[in-house]
């Protein structure tokens, strides 16, 4: 999922339903299963007080969507126009989460795995490859073909032969797989993929990742091939691409904690943690990166525009600002983030974050952690 589609449900309209349930249709009662989970979830939407236009929404989003393969689940986001968001998600969900509130509730698709980066995977050999780009579009396959046939070297010929059908065989070779390099170049700048992940036996995929073009070639992540050597479906490969994606993902917000840590730890100012500090930062759009953890049950306090938040009313009301709602902070502290162009990232249990949050920030500030200045050495001697 593109992260800027989370950004244009900031643009709505609430109140908001978020929902996330299970989506899997590969039972004999998957059907009945999916009605009777609707017919639950409708009675609470209505119990809600939202319009029918939004229910109904809701439910064609619900019931009618192209299921997915496999063990799946469903996330909508719907607000006053109806629905925003509707994205299969690959982890099933035990239990249905289900909020109607003035926020969406996005943290859920931070936590089961809607925000895998675009990637395309190739399988190679030497006479061709098997392609498929997976992006926020879905998943678009292709076949690519050399235009020379002739890979496989003689086993016996005469003196006279042999070397004639050697160089017409490397030939073929370098052919084709100039061939599949351009193909694959192309489906990575088209789609834009973070990603480009080669299976095949090791000298074809050595051969093609070799005539890629190092923007490209950069990109490369080569995955084992198959027992019986040459292309090997993706199916095939699946736990090893979850693997890698995985990998990525629990480095690259590592790589945040790093950061954060660091920052922290020298007093930059780039670094606040805990509720009062993150929400001023986020109410003055200061925040690069929300870093999010356990917020339990804590919540925040907002005024009429959904982003004028504070850890309590006195902190708002000082800003001028009438408190008009109690807020979860799991909503309102990524809603406003996405609101003001930062990015989320989602950390485990064994992160300790203040409160269950922190930001990294665009600009330095004095720490929101630390007391409030002493006061001043004639303050103190005129008390």
């Amino acid at each position: 999922m593109d992260a800027d589609r989370l950004r244009r449900i900031a643009d709505a309209q609430g109140p908001f339903v978020s929902l996330y349930v299970d989506d899997t249709r590969n039972t004999a009662d998957a059907e009945k299963q999916a009605q009777s989970r609707w017919s639950a979830i409708r009675r609470h939407l209505e119990d809600s007080g939202l319009s029918e236009h939004v229910v109904g929404a809701v439910e064609r989003a619900v019931l009618h969507s192209r299921p997915g393969a496999g063990t799946k689940s469903r996330a909508v986001i719907a607000g006053r126009e109806g629905v925003l968001l509707n994205e299969l998600l690959d982890n099933p969900l035990p239990v249905t989460h289900l909020r109607v509130s003035d926020y969406p509730y996005v943290l859920p698709l931070f936590d089961f795995g809607a925000f895998t980066p675009t990637f395309v995977f190739a399988s190679v050999d030497h006479l061709g490859a098997e392609l498929s780009v997976h992006s926020s579009a879905g998943v678009h396959t292709e076949v690519v073909e050399g235009q020379a046939f002739q890979v496989h070297k003689p086993t016996t010929a005469g003196w006279n032969g042999y070397g004639n059908l050697q160089h017409t065989t490397d030939e073929a070779i370098r052919t084709n797989v100039r061939a599949i390099a351009e193909r694959i170049t192309k489906a990575v700048d088209e789609s834009h993929a973070e990603l480009l992940l080669v299976c095949g036996e090791v000298r074809a995929r050595t051969d093609v990742a070799s005539a890629l073009p190092q923007r490209v070639g950069d990109r490369v992540v080569f995955l084992p091939a198959g027992a019986r050597g040459g292309r090997t479906s993706e199916h095939d490969v699946a736990a090893a691409i979850d693997e890698e994606l995985a990998r990525r993902g629990h480095d690259a917000v590592n790589t945040v904690v790093a950061r954060f840590e660091a920052e922290r730890a020298r007093a930059s100012g780039f670094a606040v943690q805990g509720l009062p500090g993150v929400c001023t930062a986020l109410r003055d759009g200061a925040v690069d990166v929300l870093l999010v953890g356990d917020l339990g049950n804590a919540t925040v306090v907002a005024g009429e525009n959904l982003t004028a938040i504070a850890a309590d009313a006195d902190s708002l009301s000082d800003l001028g600002e009438a408190p008009r709602r109690i807020a979860l902070a799991d909503e309102a502290l990524p809603y406003a983030a996405l609101a003001t162009g930062s990015a989320v990232v989602r950390c485990d249990a064994e992160t300790a974050l203040t409160g269950g949050i922190a930001a990294l920030l665009r600009y330095p500030r004095p720490s929101a952690e630390e007391p409030r200045a002493a006061a001043s050495p004639s303050a103190r001697r005129a008390g």
